[in-house]
């Protein structure tokens, strides 16, 4: 049975998510942010020596970061949501795997933080923007051409993708302007493997 150590409003969402669309047997232990710093409890810590979330464990393994349990995943469900066979659809299914952490939370981040810089954190915020709309313009461009991120079917890379976009829609200047953006989060919300994973992770803010 899998165990995930799952924070609220965080990015272990995915990995429940990820687990109902593979149908993978799991249970949760969910773990709350500190009220006044935001940041994940110590008990965490007990798990894995970084004591972020998500971590999952599984016939004695601890495996960390969204991006190696999301391929662990892909390995134990023998490629479901995986690589797609066409190469060129291979090769994007990996871009956006390592891109939605790589590069596109980054950003988001930075503002996150610095919006609650007094004073001088707003006047930083504006100058990121522009980094953010580089790539929502970007996302939406190659969202125009395909109905998922590597190509025809869902994949992993979607589920990647999911927490930087939903982040984007609550607080990086993702709106209507985006209209194919907007439609693929609508598309995901609505999947019966997101809402049980919604449903059994507890609050999220961003969906």
């Amino acid at each position: 049975m899998i165990i995930v150590h799952h924070l609220e409003n965080s990015r272990s969402q995915r990995i429940l998510w990820m687990l109902e669309e593979l149908g993978l047997p799991y249970e949760i232990k969910r773990y709350e942010r500190n009220k006044q710093t935001m940041l994940a409890p110590p008990e965490l810590k007990k798990v894995h020596p970084l004591g972020k979330s998500p971590v999952i464990e599984d016939d004695g393994q601890v495996v960390a970061e969204t991006g190696a349990i999301v391929e662990y995943l892909v390995d134990k469900a023998d490629g479901k949501l995986g690589a797609p066979a066409n190469r060129t659809d291979a090769l994007r299914y990996r871009f956006w795997l390592h891109y939605a952490e790589g590069s596109m939370m980054p950003p988001l981040l930075l503002k996150l933080v610095l919006a609650r810089v007094p004073i001088m954190g707003k006047v930083a915020v504006k100058k990121i923007q522009p980094m953010i709309d580089v790539h929502l313009d970007y996302v939406e461009s190659e969202l125009s051409q395909r109905p998922w991120f590597a190509g025809a079917d869902m994949t992993a890379a979607d589920i990647m993708m999911s927490f930087p976009l939903e982040a984007a829609r609550s607080r990086g200047g993702l709106n209507e302007s985006r209209p194919a953006t907007i439609a693929w989060l609508a598309k995901i919300h609505a999947r019966p493997a997101y809402q049980a994973g919604l449903k059994k992770g507890g609050p999220y803010a961003y969906a």
